[in-house]
Order: C-alpha cells, then structure tokens, then sequence
C-alpha cells in the first residue's frame, strides 16, 4: 500500500510536466494573420486557361517557348556550397528600408532540394510545418526557405511538387510559374505544360510552383505574368494588387554563370517590405537573369544552419506583442553536395557529392552509356563496354562482316569449311564450290551427280560418270574415284560369285538337272530319232523286193523249154514226176 500511495503521486507529477511541455511549445505557434494569397478564397489556384492562351498571347519575340532552361554551374573545387548575405538597403524611390537575404547556391543540381513540409510524406498527409522543422537535422540543410503556395482551408500543397527525382503532386496543367531543375543540371524558369512536367527523356528532380514570372533573360516580365497567370481576385484585392502591395517576399534564380539565387525579403503586408516590381528590379541588379516569386506575406521565412535567421510578420498565438514563424508548405533547401540519384543510377560512385562514373557510362547520374545511338549502326547495340556487336560483324562500330574463315558473335569462332567453300559469317554454314558437298564441303560428289550441292545429274553416254564440278563427259577421274571404283568392282564381283555359288548349291541341295546335262539328253535322244528314222528308211526301201520273193516261193519255175521237152520224150506220167523232182533245184529264192 505504501508503494502505490508513492506510485500514484509520481505518475500526476509526470501528466502535469508533460501538460506545461505541451504549453510552452504551443506559446511560439502562429495566428496565420498575415495572409497573403493570389487568388481568392473559394477559388482554384492559378488560371483557368491552357498551356496553349499562354503560348499564343506572349510576346512573339519569345516564339512557342514558354520557358526558359540553363545549364546550371558544376563543382568548382576549393568553392563552397553556398554563400548568404544579409543587406539592409533602401528602397528606390521610397522612404522604406528593407532587410534580408541573398543566398548564392553553387552547383544547384547536387546541393539543392525541394522538401516537403516535415519531410517525405508531408503534402500526401495534408501537414504544414515551419521552415526550421523541415530543415532540421535530418535533412542536414545549411539554408532553407519557404517555397510553394498551400491551400489555407485543406492544407494541402498546391502546383507541382518533385522533391529529390519523386514526383510528389501533378497541378495537372496549371499555368503558374515554376522553377524546376532536370536530370541533366539545367535550370528551368516560366510556363510548363503537362508534357513538359510528366517528360521522361530529361525528368525533372526538383520543381516548385510560384506566382509570377518577375524576370525573363533580364527583363521584367511581370505584365506579361499578369495576362498568364489571370487577374482573380484575392483576400487583399484583386490579382493586380497582389503585385503591388508591399510585404515580405521570397524568390528564386538564377545568374549568368548558372549559379542559384534565393532571396528574401522580410516585412509585414501593407506595412513594410517589397512589392514584386520592386522585387524584380533588386534581383536584377544582383544580375539575375530569371527569377519567380514564391510564396510569401506571413510564409516568408529564412533559415540559417536550422536557426531562424529572418523576422516573421505573423503575431504568435500566446502574445500578439510576439512575431512567430508560420507553418508552411514545401521548402528550398542547401545542402553539402549529394549525388543524384544517391547510388549514382547504379553506375558510379558518390564521391564528394559528385558520381564518378565507371567506364562506358557518363553524365552527372552516371545514367546515360557513352556509347549512343546510331554509333553502332545496324548491326550492333550500345552498352557500357561499347558497341556489342551482332553475329558475323566486327569493327569499332559493327560496320564490317567476319574476315574470311571466321563467323559468329565477335567474329572469334573458326570455319571449318574445306575445298574452297565459303562459311557463313553468322552461322558458320559452309556454302560449298561445285563438285563437293557436306557440312565442311569435305566430300566429293557421288558418280553420277555435280554441280553445286551435286544435284545436277550427268548426261553422259553408257551411264559413264562425269566432271563431278563441270559435268563434262570426257572427265579424267581422280586417282581416288578409280581407286573407289576398283574396289566398288571387286566387291561387286565378289558378290556375283558368291551368288552364282550360293545358287549352285541351291540347285544341287533340290537335285534337278543342270542345262548341260539337259543338253546331253536331247543330243542323245536327238540322236536314237536320227538312228531310228535311217532304219526305217532302209527297211522301206528293202521290204518290196522281200515280199515279192516270199510270194514267189510258193511256185516253181519251170521254163518252157523243159516243159514241151519233157513231153516229148518221155510223155505220159513217168515224165511229169521226172520234171517235179528237177525243179526242186531250180526253185528261186531271192538269194539266188
């Protein structure tokens, strides 16, 4: 109990600290009194007309360029950053005296940023916040002022904001002045289209929009504003008076040699300070070239290594005998050099706030190759190595094919095409002479064929083979091809014999009779014919003869002589059988 009896006592003690923290840091907050806006409550911010009534109602010594860009200067070694003036001067022409600042900024690209109020994220959140918070430590500037415009009622940033190569808000053509730095270090003053801001070959890294264009290349040009930029009415009068009326102001421009500008003017609208010709005419005896007015009245703020370096005309809310610096919108700041982007697009190194580029890449992002287009023609691409050259072609800028026997990327790949045939220079692909063909040409046309790629057929007599590149007929082989066709016939008649063997002994394994003897058995038949047909012949010619004497035999001859003799003699029987045994010695026969 003794415990939480002292807990208790302790934890009012701290709510009560904390409560009077909470006081004395809201007694230096501003009452916003001293307002000082272009256009009217209610209304929109900036004109309503086009890019394109700005363009056709300026002077025509301008031509179509409604803005104007210069380099802006680099890094000269042993310089500083930046260097601020302080002046109390009077105001020609008047009883009043002026104090304020002159910031002269070197290498602007690398050493300037546009800061959102409270840093990143602050225009998104609808946030104000006073210059010496935006630009405390974290963003580490040496000076900073108040830049764009804010809405009073919403709170919200108005015109273009790109804060460090981010674009933050889009005004969506608005036609306003603007003051803008591109990726490329030039400086950027007067009317931007939508093209011109959303331009992506050349993008803007930091821009902030004003009222008023005080001075073009010299001159000023704040009557020429007054017809851009439209004549809406505003909380202390009409858009003229919003010119005229003296007050604290801020600027921004830029010098002959690209250096920077910021001014500021401290002052009390009505009261003390400059109206903006009388801005115009300082900046130009400081030999500013151009220059926008900024936002200022109770916003013009200026901001020395994060200490308030100027005096506010807004009354403190806690005392009105008390001046306090305003929340405001977005804020220019000067810083030790940076690179941009902080990694040097990834092809370089930040050194001193400058990219040192490696080799093959250039420009103060390292962003952009040495090598550029057209350089390596047709046949090649830029890299940072320089050109990278297609397949089949070399040279410093990919303007020549493979020396002869060479092919492929870099050309650093050998042909191996043989018998004078050419290779490709791309694909290596041997385009072979006539009489030879193959992936290498190594191969003579077969017989019978030449010509290119041997599709040409020989049209020699008895089938003969050819020239195989001319195709001549009366063609003296090589020492191979007869050596070829030596051994094609020797092989050839080896399997004629072999086959002639293979079908003998088919022929004696099915025991059928060979032609010669099939030859043996006609000529004897043949013969047993000849012989038979000469027997018959013969037995023809003798079987008449033959028959006639067989008939014969059957009768005796007897002459007539012995026939009447006998009869004379002996007469009677006793002759007659005398006659009969005689005869049978007489009877003929064919052998007799």
């Amino acid at each position: 109990m003794a415990a939480s009896s002292v807990k208790y006592p302790l934890v009012w003690l701290l709510l009560w600290l904390f409560v009077r923290l909470s006081e004395t840091n809201n007694t230096r907050v501003s009452l916003d009194d001293d307002v000082m806006l272009p256009y009217a409550r209610g209304h929109a911010h900036g004109p309503a007309h086009s890019h394109r009534h700005v363009r056709d109602c300026q002077p025509a010594v301008h031509g179509n360029s409604t803005h104007e860009s210069r380099p802006s200067s680099g890094n000269r070694g042993g310089l500083p950053v930046a260097e601020s003036t302080v002046f109390v001067s009077d105001v020609p022409g008047s009883s009043r005296r002026v104090y304020g600042h002159v910031t002269v900024v070197r290498d602007p690209l690398r050493t300037v940023s546009v800061l959102e109020p409270g840093g990143p994220g602050g225009c998104a959140m609808k946030q104000r916040a006073t210059v010496e918070e935006t630009a405390g430590s974290t963003a580490g500037c040496l000076y900073a002022q108040n830049a764009g415009f804010f809405n009073t009622e919403t709170l919200e940033c108005l015109g273009n904001v790109v804060s460090d190569g981010r674009m933050v808000r889009d005004s969506g053509g608005v036609q306003n002045a603007q003051f803008g730095i591109r990726r490329d270090g030039s400086l950027v003053f007067g009317y931007l289209s939508q093209e011109d801001v959303l331009d992506q070959s050349n993008p803007f890294v930091q821009l902030v929009s004003g009222v008023v264009w005080l001075l073009r290349n010299g001159e000023v040009y704040i009557n020429q504003s007054l017809e851009a930029e439209c004549d809406e009415t505003q909380e202390t009068g009409k858009f003229r008076t919003f010119v005229d009326v003296v007050s604290a102001r801020t600027a921004v421009g830029h010098d002959a040699e690209g250096h920077l500008v910021l001014f500021h003017i401290d002052g009390q609208t009505g009261v003390r300070g400059m109206n903006l010709w009388e801005v115009a005419e300082s900046l130009k005896s400081y030999g500013v070239v151009n220059a926008i007015n900024l936002d200022g009245g109770g916003s013009s703020t200026y901001v020395a290594d994060g200490s308030l370096a100027s005096y506010p005309s807004d009354h403190c809310e806690s005392d009105s005998r008390w001046r306090c610096a305003r929340p405001v919108s977005t804020v220019l700041c000067v810083h030790q050099r940076r690179c941009r982007p902080a990694d040097c697009s990834g092809h370089g190194d930040c050194v001193e706030g400058r990219c040192r580029c490696r080799e093959g890449w250039r420009g103060a992002a390292c962003d952009s190759l040495v090598c550029q287009p057209p350089a390596c023609g047709r046949h090649g691409v830029c890299t940072a190595d320089g050109c990278v050259c297609d397949a089949g072609w070399r040279g410093k800028n990919c303007s020549h094919e493979c020396l002869p026997g060479f092919f492929g990327d870099g050309c650093n790949q050998t042909c191996v095409c043989v018998n004078g045939g050419s290779c490709d220079p791309v694909n290596g692909r041997c385009a072979c002479t006539s009489g030879f063909h193959g992936a290498a040409c190594e191969r003579v046309c077969p017989l019978g064929f030449f010509g290119p790629s041997c599709t040409l057929e020989c049209r020699c007599d008895d089938q003969c083979p050819c020239d195989p590149q001319t195709g001549s007929c009366n063609a003296t082989l090589r020492a191979e091809t007869n050596h070829t066709l030596h051994r094609a016939g020797h092989c050839l008649a080896e399997q004629m014999f072999t086959r002639w063997r293979r079908d003998e002994e088919a022929h004696k394994e099915q025991l059928h009779l060979t032609e010669r003897t099939w030859l043996m058995i006609t000529f004897s038949l043949s013969s047993l014919l000849i012989a038979s047909l000469l027997l018959h012949l013969v037995r023809a010619c003798r079987g008449p003869a033959a028959t006639r004497s067989a008939e014969r035999r059957d009768f005796s001859y007897v002459p007539l002589n012995r026939i009447n003799g006998g009869a004379d003699a002996g007469g009677g029987k006793s002759g007659f059988a005398s006659d009969d045994s005689d005869s049978q010695d007489e009877i003929w026969s064919p052998g007799s």
